[in-house]
């Protein structure tokens, strides 16, 4: 059974920091790519990052840049969104999600590329992040 758990999210003021993680079993963890997505109420979800198979090539929102680090361990069957330099805007429920390693549309970011978000099968429960101002 394919499972992604999300965990690590909270209450954060402004300027502050937090990691999320994400948890993956069921699948060959190492040929999917595995992306963070986030969603507001009255809002479709967006694309904020995404960490590419094996090699690890990674992309970012614009909105993020620079201030978010995806990263991925193996060992563990995990990947991480390092969130620095929160801003009240970044309030949101955040997934993550898995792609499988077979055709793809492909969603150019403001730093790279990720599969469209179509094309991730396999999603996580979300984890509430709220920045405080």
């Amino acid at each position: 059974e394919v499972q992604l758990v999300e965990s690590g999210g909270g209450l954060v003021q402004a300027g502050g920091s937090v990691r999320l993680s994400c948890a993956a079993s069921g699948f060959k963890f190492d040929d999917h790519t595995i992306g963070w997505f986030r969603q507001t109420p009255g809002k479709e979800r967006e694309g904020v990052s995404c960490i590419k198979s094996s090699a690890g090539n990674t992309a970012y929102a614009d909105s993020v840049k620079g201030r978010f680090t995806i990263s991925r361990d193996s060992a563990k069957n995990t990947v991480y969104l390092q969130m620095d330099s929160l801003k009240p805007e970044d309030t949101a429920v955040y997934y993550c999600a898995a792609a499988a390693p077979i055709k793809i549309r492909i969603e150019q970011y403001g730093t790279g590329w990720c599969p469209a978000l179509a094309d991730f099968g396999s999603w996580g429960q979300g984890t509430q992040v709220t920045v405080s101002s």
